[in-house]
């Protein structure tokens, strides 16, 4: 009864597998207890139904679009200072001890970050979104991924680096792609629909559709396609 319940809150929340009948009762019961709490915490922090973990702070939630069952897991930090509203689609989910930074210098105030529908990062993950992230529908991403939406500029050589100021060209990420972890994305790269990012590449380009891409930095290796 308790797994019939399990998979019809499933099914509801939009997650489309079936689950593993080798699963046992105990840790359903556990998940549900868990995620009753997270709810509880969300609506507590966000006045919005959203499940939120233990020790995570949300700032300026009302600049925060919270899609349906959004889960912001333990230990986070979510800033929503930045001059364009935060999305969080449905089924997003952020992993334990991420960061999102909208707004990294008084200077400027951040871009943000848009995160689509049935999109997930790992745990330990950085958005560094001051100049702005887009991420599309279906992107899946492993542990310790790193976006830098903002890079310093250095060309003239009269001034100290940190007085030349920066580009904001922004990052985005299409729909339907696997990032491996350790994943660097860096200002200005665009990764199109379908691709597969290897783990621990650096990404600094524009990369096409159906691309699986990785190295140091990161180049097209072949297509998915193929």
């Amino acid at each position: 009864m308790i797994k019939n319940l399990f998979q019809k809150l499933l099914n509801k929340s939009g997650k489309s597998y079936v689950l593993d009948s080798r699963i046992p009762q105990k840790l359903i019961i556990s998940i549900l207890l868990r995620r009753m709490i997270m709810v509880v915490r969300g609506f507590l922090k966000t006045g919005k139904k959203v499940f939120i973990g233990n020790n995570t702070r949300i700032l300026n939630s009302g600049n925060i679009h919270f899609g349906k069952s959004v889960t912001i897991d333990k230990h986070c930090l979510i800033d929503g200072f930045s001059s364009e509203k935060i999305i969080f689609g449905d089924c997003v989910k952020i992993g334990a001890f991420s960061t999102l930074s909208s707004t990294s210098h008084m200077s400027k105030y951040g871009r943000g970050l848009k995160m689509g529908n049935n999109s997930a990062v790992g745990q330990f993950t950085e958005f560094g979104a001051a100049g702005g992230i887009e991420i599309g529908n279906d992107v899946i991403m492993g542990s310790y991924i790193s976006f830098h939406s903002e890079n310093h500029k250095f060309t003239d050589s009269s001034k100290l680096i940190r007085e030349q100021g920066v580009t904001s060209k922004g990052i985005k990420l299409g729909n339907n792609i696997w990032v491996g972890a350790k994943v660097t994305f860096l200002d200005g790269c665009v990764v199109g629909d379908n691709s597969v990012v290897a783990a621990g590449a650096v990404v600094n380009g524009i990369y096409p559709e159906n691309s699986i891409i990785g190295g140091v930095p990161a180049k097209v290796l072949k297509s998915t396609l193929e």
